[in-house]
């Protein structure tokens, strides 16, 4: 199973247990950046925002079924208060739980049901490669990527960085580095298009008028994902608090 679909049966059998994107990414066998990234391409949703929508989806059937206690459900979903859930509910479905159960119909509710994947394995796939890299620094445009756009700019992004690649003083190299950093709980996180630089100190005179998605970035313990495109593009994976990013 590739690692969206790892994640999927996870969530699917743990979803009355607690659960957290680190350990959803560890039993998936990837860092928390790249489950974010993998799981959004696959399912179109982050990987919370899936757990949410089933939870709340499960608890939308017992309430039409009648079931009497709004708490213990809350508490099923991973909620620690009737009002806390009944907030999340009503702002996932548009009405409360009360109503559901008052209505005893689900017509009108958007349910999120179990995604299922094709499991037929890719045998032309590489595995991915991972090295842990010597400390660097990395100039570039930075994006922030939201469970809302599931990192749909980024193409755009690494346009944009093409075209100003050339005037990035003191460049090291020809490799380009994605760097994805700053990430949260709920999916979000910084991606940053750039490449090895010997300093920053140039950086403020070359762009004088850049805008917040021009970033620097030191970036020291890390592990690194190479992939195989011929144009050596590598992911940057932090690890811990290995990234420090400063906006100009």
């Amino acid at each position: 199973m590739n690692p969206a679909q790892k994640a999927l049966w996870y969530i699917e059998s743990h979803l009355a247990a607690p659960l957290t994107l680190d350990e959803i990414a560890g039993v998936s066998g990837v860092s928390r950046f790249h489950l974010v990234r993998a799981f959004g391409a696959a399912t179109g949703l982050s990987v919370m925002r899936y757990v949410r929508a089933r939870r709340l989806s499960k608890a939308a059937r017992a309430l039409a079924a009648g079931a009497p206690d709004i708490l213990s459900l809350a508490l099923d979903a991973d909620y620690g208060s009737h009002e806390a859930f009944t907030r999340a509910f009503r702002d996932h479905f548009g009405v409360t739980p009360e109503a559901v159960r008052a209505a005893t119909c689900l017509d009108r509710l958007r349910l999120q049901e179990p995604i299922v994947m094709n499991s037929t394995p890719l045998d032309h796939l590489k595995a991915p490669r991972f090295e842990t890299s010597k400390p660097l620094l990395v100039a570039g445009i930075s994006e922030r990527c939201t469970h809302e756009n599931g990192g749909a700019g980024i193409p755009n992004q690494w346009q944009q960085f093409h075209h100003s690649v050339d005037h990035i003083p003191g460049r090291i190299g020809k490799v380009s580095y994605g760097v994805c950093c700053n990430g949260d709980d709920a999916g979000n996180f910084d991606y940053i298009a750039g490449v090895e630089v010997a300093d920053f100190s140039d950086l403020a005179r070359i762009f004088p008028g850049a805008d917040s998605r021009t970033k620097i970035c030191g970036v020291h313990s890390l592990r690194t994902h190479l992939d195989h495109s011929p144009h050596r593009q590598h992911d940057l994976e932090s690890l811990v608090a290995g990234i420090r990013i400063q906006g100009r």
